[in-house]
């Protein structure tokens, strides 16, 4: 089987993008690819686990809290190469979207910390640009499935 460092095929990721009203969770995470960043809580689906799972069981996980109903937000291809330009590692990463139900944030698992954040905060945390663009993805699938 292969690794995820230097892999012979893509992982699987998959996130979830929790909301809060507007503010969004996010989990600042503690080992590679991306240590110490700001990301969207997520992480390795398990062979029989079904996405869905994957995305409420990461988000338990790294963040202690739940979410309702969920919409795919976005699929996306998260590749790090290394000095000789060879991908280290490569997840396609299945992001969904949710609207919190319950549970406080705490940094769990293999994250540092986990915390709500306003969209007048995002830009200033030096997200990764992917993040970005499917959290306000996520913000406006869930907003079409709110009864008018």
């Amino acid at each position: 089987m292969s690794g995820r460092e230097y892999p012979d095929r893509p992982w699987i990721g998959v996130g979830l993008i929790a909301f809060h009203g507007q503010d969004v969770l996010l989990v600042r995470r503690g080992k590679p690819p991306r240590m110490g960043e700001w990301s969207i809580p997520g992480g390795a689906q398990s062979l029989g686990e079904r996405a869905e799972d994957t995305a409420r069981r990461e988000l338990r996980e790294e963040a202690g809290i739940e979410v309702g109903p969920l919409t795919l937000a976005a699929v996306v291809d998260a590749l790090d190469y290394d000095e000789a330009g060879r991908p280290r590692f490569h997840y396609t990463i299945i992001d969904f979207a949710g609207e919190w139900t319950g549970g406080e944030p705490w940094a769990g698992d293999d994250v540092t910390e986990a915390r709500w954040f306003t969209p007048e905060e995002l830009p200033s945390l030096g997200l990764w640009a992917e993040a970005l663009r499917v959290i306000e993805e996520g913000r406006r699938r869930l907003a079409g499935l709110r009864p008018a």
